[in-house]
């Protein structure tokens, strides 16, 4: 076997690796998607996400949004007979865009939460 040449390595700027990094997500893109069109390796976004995260230089999450939050009274019971019953008596209710609804128990853990909120928005 004969070896032409020597192995091309890129070296990427910061500035580049956080175009890369941050351009995940933007516009549904997936990671693997941005890696082909960069051609870098997907363990190789993930290290430079680490990276970035563990020093404070990765941007705020484009996706992340704070949502306005009404606290009601719950109705009395007999003005409620046609409604869902309430499961608890610290049952907490989000409403999406779509009409969607979720209703859960405040005590739910945070991890469950959030991939309840995913199911209801990818629905």
């Amino acid at each position: 076997m004969e070896i032409l040449g020597r192995e091309r390595r890129r070296c990427w700027t910061e500035a580049e690796r956080l175009e890369i990094v941050a351009a995940v997500g933007v516009n549904g893109e997936t990671l693997s998607r941005v890696a082909r069109r960069y051609d870098v390796s997907r363990a190789q976004i993930y290290n430079w996400r680490h990276a970035f995260k563990k020093r404070g230089q990765l941007p705020a999450s484009s996706s992340a949004i704070f949502l306005p939050v009404d606290i009601v009274p719950s109705p009395p019971q007999a003005a409620a007979a046609f409604e869902e019953p309430i499961l608890s008596p610290s049952v907490v209710e989000l409403c999406f865009s779509q009409g969607r609804r979720l209703r859960f128990d405040s005590g739910i853990e945070s991890a469950t939460l959030m991939r309840l909120i995913r199911s209801v928005e990818g629905a």
